[in-house]
């Protein structure tokens, strides 16, 4: 049963040095047949679920015109949402206006992701990003007047990034009292500016020393460390992205889109002009039973929670430890028990996909 949608608009009014997702620069009659093409995939795709999530990512979605993102949210009036849905929209700061807030409001959006990175102008050049942090905050505290579910982007280990650099922008999301917080590692990605000019990833090491203190200084001031890097107070987790971890169906729309349904992964084309011209998905590959449970153990240890064995059992009729030996990993401290749970103890999982891949490779037979 497919139970969430994630929808991509892949415009942006600039390009960050790090960023690899399928985007193009706004342009007013491109973004219109954008619209006109995303459209056509819905409709003759989505087969009326009633959905827990919605999610509108980018690119900037914020980016469209206020005409165009009414064009948008009629088009995506055909989904079904159930009575608690999650329908996250994600913006830039810059974008943010009482006017973008009530139009999002008046179309059932209900949780807003902002992409910060950082408060802290001396990387605006590296990240070739706009860094206000008065106006930056001024945003966050007019979305609060309209959105209680406000999650914020932290980019950390960037290049000569100190720990006290990093305890500056936490420390300015635990006053604004932010309820989720999405924390990545500057990953050097192919096809970004930063590739180009050949910078390289700051070393293991000190990656290692920043995650733990934002690890241990998110737990101390009450936030839940409920994946590898994702934080929330007490009932705000991402139902999204808990899609995701938990392998579970899911519709991708849009160019650049990938989507899971019935046992089939697959892409949408990243080509913004072939899209609009009619070209939808580029490459499906139907997964073996083998390969779903290896994408569900690879997914559900991201979770500190971890994977449950009842639901494991439920999901594929076999018992985990009649494919895995996973005991071995639990003997050396790579992994632990709990109840019915097995999972990346906290003080691992920097090293999880490691400890994943070790997993995988003491199968029984």
């Amino acid at each position: 049963m497919i139970k969430s949608c994630y929808i991509h608009i892949p415009f942006c009014f600039n390009i960050c040095s790090y960023c690899d997702f399928c985007k193009n620069y706004y342009n007013k009659e491109i973004v219109d047949k954008y619209l006109d093409a995303l459209s056509i995939e819905i409709k003759n795709n989505y087969k009326n679920e009633l959905l827990n999530t919605l999610y509108i990512g980018g690119g900037t979605p914020s980016s469209l015109s206020i005409n165009q993102l009414k064009k948008l949210f009629n088009i995506l009036k055909i989904f079904k949402l159930n009575n608690k849905y999650e329908y996250t929209f994600e913006c830039n700061y810059e974008d943010i206006t009482e006017e973008l807030l009530i139009l999002l409001k008046d179309n059932k959006v209900n949780r807003l992701s902002i992409g910060i990175q950082t408060f802290n102008d001396k990387y605006k050049n590296f990240l070739n990003r706009k860094i206000n942090k008065d106006k930056m905050i001024e945003s966050i505290k007019l979305s609060k007047k309209y959105f209680d579910n406000i999650n914020v982007d932290l980019i950390y280990a960037l290049l000569n990034q100190s720990i006290e650099d990093i305890k500056n922008d936490l420390d300015i999301f635990i006053k604004l009292d932010i309820p989720h917080i999405s924390t990545y590692s500057l990953i050097i990605e192919e096809h970004t500016k930063l590739f180009i000019d050949k910078i390289k990833e700051v070393d293991e090491d000190t990656q290692n020393k920043i995650y733990y203190f934002i690890v241990n200084y998110l737990k101390k001031h009450n936030y839940n460390h409920y994946e590898i890097s994702n934080f929330s107070k007490e009932g705000y987790e991402s139902k999204h992205n808990l899609t995701y971890w938990n392998n579970d169906n899911y519709y991708g729309f849009g160019a650049g889109a990938s989507g899971f349904i019935n046992n089939i992964r697959y892409d949408n084309t990243k080509s913004i002009y072939n899209y609009i011209e009619g070209t939808t998905k580029i490459k499906e590959e139907k997964l073996s039973n083998e390969q779903l449970i290896n994408d569900e153990i690879m997914l559900g240890l991201r979770k500190t929670e971890g994977i449950n064995l009842d639901t494991f059992y439920n999901k594929y009729k076999v018992n985990l430890n009649d494919l895995y030996n996973y005991h071995i990993l639990i003997d050396k401290n790579l992994l632990k028990k709990k109840e019915k749970n097995i999972f990346i103890p906290e003080e691992k999982l920097f090293i999880s996909n490691e400890i994943i891949i070790e997993f995988l490779n003491v199968n029984t037979s």
